[in-house]
């Protein structure tokens, strides 16, 4: 014979009684701030720091956003400054960072490796077209040994944030 549950179920949460008030939270409304006292900027700034999107990148989905957006910075720097291999360079170091801090925690040590890719699939737009595919690649890897530092500098980079963090986390872990 089949049994019927008398109870709802429970799920961790209880309902107010009937009439109750609920606090001033439960019911959206915000705590007016403390009177007399204004917010220190560094509050203030974390708070906005927190409302900023905070993706949280595989390995696979780095790579894809950092050659994406190397690629797209790459059309928009031969579009707009003529093919200069320093600004190409100078905005390679933020993306890289960028990338290193929105990979996830498992796949941190791809960052690095995803990042000097991303730098040589950006450089295509930008390196000078000598003419046809022996001329293409020549200016390619011109451009990869002359812009070498700005290279080195982005992967240093990725490779100290996700050193830094790897070593945060198995820290966190031990405790």
């Amino acid at each position: 014979m089949e049994q019927h549950r008398t109870r709802p179920p429970h799920n961790g949460t209880r309902r107010p009684a009937q009439g109750a008030q609920l606090p001033a939270q439960a019911r959206g409304e915000r705590r007016p701030p403390m009177a007399g006292r204004p917010t220190p900027p560094v509050v203030r700034t974390l708070r906005r720091l927190r409302r900023l999107p905070n993706p949280r990148l595989t390995g696979l989905g780095a790579g894809l956003f950092c050659g994406a957006l190397m690629f797209v910075l790459g059309c928009l720097v031969s579009v707009l400054f003529g093919s200069s291999l320093t600004t190409y360079g100078v905005l390679f170091v933020p993306v890289s960072v960028l990338t290193s801090v929105w990979i996830r925690r498992g796949d941190l040590l791809t960052a690095p490796i995803v990042v000097p890719i991303a730098f040589a699939v950006g450089l295509v737009p930008v390196a000078d077209n000598g003419g046809g595919t022996s001329g293409r690649l020549m200016g390619l890897f011109t451009a990869l040994a002359t812009q070498a530092g700005w290279l080195y500098a982005g992967t240093l980079a990725a490779g100290l944030i996700a050193l830094v963090r790897r070593i945060r986390l198995v820290r966190g872990r031990w405790r």
